[in-house]
């Protein structure tokens, strides 16, 4: 998977900003520096799907991290309606019948599912205080097989979980990895963090990066400066 995509498109700058004209200051900003986006939450909330067509219509890729979870017949008719925006990523959690559901709802479609194993902001000690009998480790492993079962396209998962899910899950499944920050940034409210050189030898195939890019003094250097870390970085 990794062999056909340019460095470009491996990175995915997070337009996690509290407002559209925020967002669009910043994809100026960025201009040709940035080829693939993400728009999250926040962003949706405050009129970021008309935003994610525009973009599109401009020949840049978008990723809708919206995180569905929800009974099977929510999540479907969810995924079907994503579908008709012309997105390429698309999140969902990874429990088996909203995987199941919005994998079947996709038909043709070329949307991308990729399922959400752990947040990268949780450790062993957050899933123990959630109820969760498993650490990261081992729950990460076995929702990325029950994704695998499900037909999902990849999977949402800390860089650190990357070499081990692609030894397991083989080069078909996408592995996209948030929690990235070049060496000296500050991690933030991250647990599991790596550098881009870093995740791309541990075999991401896109890495999903906010603030060390929007914060950055020069953004579109800060964003030239990973493009270039990447296509540097030798993968697996």
């Amino acid at each position: 998977m990794t062999g056909t995509t340019s460095p470009r498109d491996r990175l995915i700058v997070a337009l996690d900003l509290p407002s559209v004209a925020q967002a669009r200051a910043m994809i100026e900003t960025l201009g040709d520096a940035v080829s693939f986006y993400k728009i999250g939450m926040e962003l949706t909330y405050s009129g970021g799907l008309p935003l994610a067509e525009e973009l599109v219509r401009a020949g840049k890729k978008v990723f809708l991290d919206l995180k569905l979870h929800d009974i099977p017949n929510t999540v479907a008719r969810a995924t079907e309606q994503v579908a008709h925006l012309g997105a390429t990523f698309l999140t969902i959690h990874a429990y088996p019948q909203t995987m199941k559901a919005a994998r079947q709802a996709l038909g043709n479609s070329p949307l991308k599912l990729l399922a959400v194993t752990v947040m990268t902001s949780y450790d062993d000690n957050d899933l123990r205080e959630a109820g969760f009998a498993l650490g990261v480790k081992d729950l990460v492993a076995r929702r990325a097989q029950q994704a695998k079962e499900a037909g999902v396209h990849g999977l949402i998962l800390s860089a650190e979980e990357a070499a081990g899910m692609r030894a397991a899950l083989g080069p078909d499944m996408l592995l996209v990895t948030p929690g990235i920050r070049p060496a000296g940034a500050d991690v933030a409210d991250q647990k599991r963090v790596m550098t881009p050189a870093r995740a791309i030898a541990a075999g991401a195939d896109h890495l999903v990066i906010g603030r060390p890019v929007t914060q950055a003094a020069d953004p579109k250097a800060a964003a030239e400066a990973i493009v270039a870390e990447i296509a540097a970085a030798r993968a697996p």
